[in-house]
């Protein structure tokens, strides 16, 4: 059921919306306000899903009612009702937020066609918020070591700014899952969080893929491509890996930040780019250095805050409640009951040298969830866990 409110303060006006939605379809529950206050009243009492608000009334027009709106139901889309000698400004209402605006007297077919347009709007923004807390949940940070809280209090200051940041740590510790957290956290949370795996991609790829190329660079290239430095264009861009990164692409990408700009490959043309850059390395970067294998001025400039995530062996106390969050996980992703671990299973995990890390640690939860026992058991972890 959509609820939909209809501020308008010519009464004969307010009954023929009223009527045409009422009547268009029995899933739209219509409410009414004769005024912009006691619109503004009923918006902070429930929750609709679209407003009509007229834009001239007596107490409070239709502009000052969508400011007004916007900053107590910011996510609700208004449509705005205009008379011959308002439409200056009910276009201006858009530039303020408002979805669209019909003119006086309604068209039938305009109304109906631009109400369905912002209430799909309108759910669409209902759904990414919700696909926003579901990605949010799967690079969640689970630990309460001291470790742990350093590296959260550290995210809760630099996720705000836009200071670049370089993590490093033995691979499997959640080194990704740190660059979520500082994107989700951070004012580009709404853009685009673009991952790169340099050591995936062959050197002779590498600057193709981050910055693009035009058709006829190379053999394959039939045609013009944006890079990932484009796609993340007012977000962020995780380059993890870096240490793999050829010397070549590592020039262009300290010419990025330090111009913000880049160039495709096969052109000289000139890209301004707004991007966050968020890099990561299993490596040691400074002996990467004195080998020359890593510009040092490059390093400078990604290092600007440095975040170490440590090893598993180094936060064995967080083990118990990893153990209970990798459980409920694939309980989820199985649609089966949790497993508990017993106490003295729990107490054997603590004590295995975890070379892999967390995710050697979610392997062996997930395997001893489907082979162990109603409860694991210590048996159980010596059989089919063993290190």
């Amino acid at each position: 059921m959509s609820k939909i409110l209809v501020i308008e303060d010519e009464a004969a006006i307010r009954r023929v919306l009223v009527k045409i939605l009422s009547e268009e379809s029995d899933t739209y529950e219509v409410s009414e306000a004769e005024d912009g206050l006691n619109g503004i009243e009923q918006l902070k009492k429930e929750d609709f899903d679209l407003v009509l608000c007229d834009i001239k009334m007596p107490k409070m027009d239709g502009v000052e009612v969508l400011e007004a709106s916007k900053k107590v139901k910011p996510e609700v889309p208004f449509i705005m009702i205009s008379g011959h000698g308002d439409l200056d400004t009910a276009v201006n209402t858009m530039r303020l937020g408002a979805f669209d605006y019909i003119s006086k007297p309604p068209d039938l077919n305009r109304l109906l066609t631009t109400v369905r347009n912002a209430l799909d709007k309108k759910e669409l923004v209902v759904e990414n918020k919700i696909l926003k807390k579901k990605v949010g949940k799967n690079y969640e940070m689970i630990g309460d070591s001291s470790a742990i809280n350093t590296i959260k209090d550290m995210i809760e200051k630099v996720a705000p700014t836009d200071a670049r940041v370089l993590i490093t740590g033995s691979n499997g510790t959640g080194k990704e899952l740190v660059a979520h957290w500082i994107h989700q956290k951070s004012q580009r949370s709404a853009a685009p969080f673009i991952e790169v795996n340099c050591a995936a991609i062959p050197s002779e790829l590498i600057e193709s893929e981050l910055f693009g190329h035009v058709k006829g660079a190379f053999t394959s290239a039939v045609k013009d491509r944006a890079g990932k430095f484009e796609a993340a264009n007012k977000g962020t861009i995780f380059l993890d890996e870096i240490g793999d990164m050829s010397l070549s692409a590592q020039a262009k990408v300290l010419r990025a930040l330090q111009e913000n700009k880049i160039s495709r490959v096969g052109t000289d043309k000139d890209i301004k780019v707004d991007v966050r850059v968020i890099a990561a390395t299993n490596k040691d970067l400074k002996k990467e250095i004195e080998e020359g294998k890593f510009r040092e001025d490059l390093y400078h400039r990604l290092a600007v805050i440095l975040i170490k995530v440590p090893a598993l062996n180094e936060r064995r106390e967080d083990i118990p409640v990893l153990i209970s969050h990798f459980s409920k996980k694939i309980a989820e992703e199985q649609g089966t009951a949790q497993k508990a671990f017993s106490a003295k299973a729990v107490e054997l995990l603590k004590g295995y040298d975890w070379t892999g890390n967390v995710r050697e640690l979610r392997n062996v939860v997930e395997r001893l969830f489907i082979l162990g026992g109603e409860e694991v058991s210590e048996d159980d972890v010596k059989l089919f866990a063993s290190k």
